[in-house]
């Protein structure tokens, strides 16, 4: 019985040296190299580029008031549609006040001067009328008449637009009344009821009441490198991908490219606009982020491999050529415009030809 065992012990310390043996010896074994083959096709190359930027509307305005004030009330808020002279908000007025008194000071000196002037032209009447003053004597009177009542009204409107913003003699056109100048969206309204406003001058900007485009104009505004500016013409088409919209591509066509270079990062890129064509029923919104890929350059219906299938060697470029016969010829080719994956081959192949591509990577069996 125990010589059984130990015959059996050692057959199996056989069987796993053996076994041990043959793995170790087809592990040692070289493999067969093998490749994908790769066949010459024809059709289009195209090189392109893509740039980033925004999309904003081409007429973008601020509105600003025409005094200083306080916002009273507000008729629109972002989002909403305005019409060019469409009131947004109302001020309440806050009068400088040494304009106010001055403003004052002269509607009291015209109101004396109108007294004056009509204490005289009733006397000068009354002579007139006894025919004892010439013609030409009492219409002086009367045009002196006629222009102090004049400047009484002016100077009192000149002191109620100080004081109140609008006048009697100029109700429809209030400086109070804050008015969209153009037909649009309302972008922003960065006010709120109770902020104080201020207008433009020459020291200030002025306060912005509300911004307003025309979204049904827009533009796609992006910067693209040195290195291919010289690829681009004004009219030439470009395609826009919107990433805040799935699926979303629209055309547009290059309006500018600027004649200046900025530097961004280290690198000068030039600015460049294009008129993006909107779609009805989608809602583009002003800042959204935005592609716009040109094509640089084009062939029709030419030869083309892979890049991959490329050999280099110097200035020369070659590929493997499989024969009738499975086995693969080195021979050089020209090549020409390629799409970064893709490469035109101008002559050493023709259509049908099979070439050598990368490798293939074998599992290895457990």
């Amino acid at each position: 019985m125990k010589k059984i065992t130990r015959y059996i012990l050692l057959a199996l310390i056989a069987i796993l040296f053996l076994g041990t043996f043959v793995f170790l010896y087809r592990k040692s074994r070289p493999k067969d190299i093998k490749y994908q083959d790769i066949e010459v096709a024809v059709g289009d190359i195209q090189r392109t580029t893509i740039i980033t930027g925004k999309i904003e509307p081409r007429n973008e305005v601020n509105v600003k008031p025409q005094i200083n004030g306080i916002i009273a009330e507000l008729y629109k808020e972002a989002g909403q549609m305005v019409q060019e002279n469409e009131v947004i908000a109302k001020l309440k007025v806050i009068p400088d006040m040494n304009q106010l008194s001055s403003a004052e000071s002269r509607v009291r000196l015209s109101e004396l001067n109108l007294k004056q002037a009509q204490t005289n032209y009733e006397r000068e009447k009354t002579l007139y009328d006894q025919n004892l003053v010439s013609q030409e004597e009492y219409d002086q009177v009367l045009q002196a008449y006629n222009q102090a009542k004049e400047e009484r009204t002016a100077a009192q409107d000149a002191l109620e637009v100080i004081r109140d913003g609008v006048s009697r003699s100029n109700a429809t056109s209030s400086s109070t009344l804050v008015r969209s100048t153009i037909t649009g969206l309302i972008l922003d309204i960065p006010v709120k009821v109770g902020n104080s406003v201020i207008q433009a001058n020459t020291m200030n900007d002025g306060t912005t009441v509300a911004t307003v485009a025309n979204m049904s104009d827009l533009i796609f505004d992006g910067n693209i490198d040195e290195t291919e500016v010289g690829s681009l013409v004004e009219g030439m088409p470009l395609t826009i991908t919107i990433g805040a919209l799935a699926d979303y591509e629209s055309v547009a066509t290059l309006e500018y490219i600027s004649p200046k270079a900025v530097e961004n990062n280290g690198a000068n890129q030039f600015e460049i606009k294009a008129a993006v064509a909107t779609q009805e029923g989608v809602t583009i919104r002003s800042g959204y982020s935005a592609n716009a890929e040109f094509v640089l350059d084009s062939v029709h219906q030419v030869l083309y491999v892979p890049e991959s299938a490329l050999d280099f060697d110097g200035d020369d470029i070659y590929v493997y050529l499989k024969g009738d016969d499975g086995k693969y010829t080195r021979t050089k080719v020209e090549t020409g415009l390629s799409d970064g994956v893709d490469i035109e081959i101008k002559s050493g192949l023709k259509a049908g030809d099979t070439v050598r591509g990368p490798q293939i990577i074998e599992e290895e069996e457990n």
